[in-house]
């Protein structure tokens, strides 16, 4: 008598359907754009770019869910581009994030219920495509990049006049903590260190109800301010976002919107100034752990 399928397998087989059907989407995209090129941009390439090189750099932007040898985990690669994107083109990038979004709510319910499914799940998608497994792995590939797979291609919702490009390299992510978490995550290093003991010592010294914030600095990033032809239904002329895929922009006659070109790395300083509301500290409080006092 045969067994129905463990909730796990039949978890890890959704998730391999779901990756087929991303890197089928992401081809289709590239296919519609083999089918009617028109104009393509490549952040830090020469203009004009050939058809040739525009549908080779948007296959591999497109389907470029891989890890690089020595690659951090938490680090994606980025392809910044404008793309000019007729009506069945914009079609093709809506059904891929759609794919995508699939991918990345099957992902988010593993998560929650068979998280030791994750490693699994990236050692076993490499081999849905064998002849592409064995190519990357020569390339030292062989692992899926999950970010990459599910991160959505930038799109604008309108014809634009015009787009302008920036580095923002000013982000950081803050976490609140009580007292109580930054002294369990002080416990797990090294209690020994004489900077770890002091920073414990420290701890101790303040309110047990203190609220403390953990800052994580955010890799720099491109960011896109698009601004629009004509109002968009709710009012808004302009809207930015960031693009660490090649951006779509729906073209009737097939060329790109007026842009600038950013330098080709981010500035060294912070770009922006302090805010005069800045609400932490200067100085961290608890440097092994980034975690600040409010003021």
């Amino acid at each position: 008598m045969s067994h129905p399928p463990r909730p796990e397998y039949r978890l890890l087989a959704e998730l391999e359907a779901a990756f087929d059907a991303l890197l089928e989407a992401g081809e289709a995209v590239a296919a519609a754009y083999h089918h009617r090129p028109t104009a393509c941009w490549i952040f830090g390439e020469p203009e004009p770019v050939s058809v040739e090189r525009a549908e080779a750099w948007l296959r591999h932007a497109l389907l470029d869910v891989w890890y690089q040898d020595g690659q951090d985990g938490r680090a994606t690669r980025t392809h910044v581009g404008l793309v000019a994107a007729d009506e069945a083109l914009m079609e093709a990038v809506a059904r891929a994030n759609a794919a995508k979004a699939d991918f990345a709510a099957l992902l988010a319910r593993i998560k929650e219920s068979e998280p030791e499914l994750i490693p699994e799940a990236k050692a076993v998608l490499p081999f849905r495509h064998p002849e592409l497994h064995d190519h990357l792995r020569g390339q030292g590939l062989a692992r899926v990049h999950l970010k990459q797979c599910w991160r959505a291609i930038p799109v604008a919702e309108a014809s634009l006049a015009r787009v302008r490009l920036a580095w923002y390299s000013s982000g950081r992510s803050i976490k609140r903590l009580t007292v109580q978490e930054a002294e369990q995550k002080l416990h797990k290093l090294d209690t020994d260190a004489a900077h770890v003991r002091i920073q414990l010592r420290r701890l101790a010294g303040i309110p047990s109800g203190e609220p403390l914030a953990q800052v994580q600095r955010q890799a720099p990033l491109m960011r896109a301010n698009l601004f629009y032809r004509e109002p968009l239904d709710d009012g808004r002329t302009r809207r930015a976002m960031n693009v660490a895929l090649p951006l779509f922009v729906p073209s009737a006659d097939g060329r790109l919107p007026d842009h600038n070109l950013p330098p080709p790395q981010p500035p060294e300083q912070r770009t922006r100034a302090r805010r005069s509301d800045e609400k932490l500290e200067d100085e961290p409080f608890l440097p092994s752990l980034r975690v600040y006092r409010y003021r």
